[in-house]
């Protein structure tokens, strides 16, 4: 059993991911953690972001299980990952690791950008989890803030509309809702709302 979930950044998905995999006993990953290690390598080596053949061989290295979400989570590394995430060969192997993760038994629920679309065409149930940039942006802030990190929401809403055009418009794996996943707009839900619409959308796929 495989569910992918794909969307923007701050709209809920990891969270939603997370306890899917805890709700269906199955594993969890977050496919932007490996690409924000890579980038984390880069950053703390001072190497520049665009070199390729070091980023790929420092994915080559990631265990897909031993990622620290904590250590990875600054909000520069998060822009230095959208960044790296344009390269074309870094991609195809981190998208090869996250294939190998997703075909263990007993399945796994994947989060990401371009699990539905790339990553994981064939899952089980697809979910592509948005909001608004405005509530995403205030709970990015609220969230920095309750981790006692400097945030200001206007800073934070152009952050994410940028990595949003990012994402969208790259030219390898582009941020798009599959054919095939059902739309879970967040916006006006809190996090026990929109888990059961994710649990009742898995549920009903599984036994169609």
């Amino acid at each position: 059993m495989i569910i992918a979930i794909d969307g923007p950044a701050a709209s809920g998905k990891g969270t939603l991911a997370r306890r899917l995999a805890a709700h269906f006993n199955l594993r969890h990953l977050d496919t932007g953690l490996t690409y924000r290690a890579v980038a984390a390598a880069l950053l703390a080596q001072g190497l520049p972001l665009g070199d390729e053949a070091v980023a790929i061989e420092i994915a080559s290295h990631l265990d897909l299980g031993k990622m620290d979400k904590n250590a990875l989570s600054a909000h520069e590394i998060g822009e230095a990952a959208s960044r790296v995430a344009v390269l074309g060969g870094l991609r195809e192997e981190l998208v090869r690791l996250q294939k190998e993760f997703a075909a263990s038994p007993p399945g796994a629920v994947l989060d990401g950008r371009d699990i539905g679309t790339v990553v994981c065409p064939d899952a089980t149930v697809k979910l592509f989890v948005t909001a608004s940039p405005e509530a995403r942006a205030r709970r990015r802030t609220d969230e920095m803030l309750s981790k006692g990190q400097e945030a200001d929401f206007a800073s934070v809403l152009d952050d994410l509309k940028r990595r949003d055009l990012r994402d969208s418009q790259r030219t390898v794996a582009p941020m798009r809702q599959a054919d095939d996943a059902h739309l879970l707009d967040t916006t006006e839900m809190d996090i026990e709302t929109a888990f059961r619409a994710a649990v009742d959308i898995v549920s009903r796929a599984c036994n169609a």
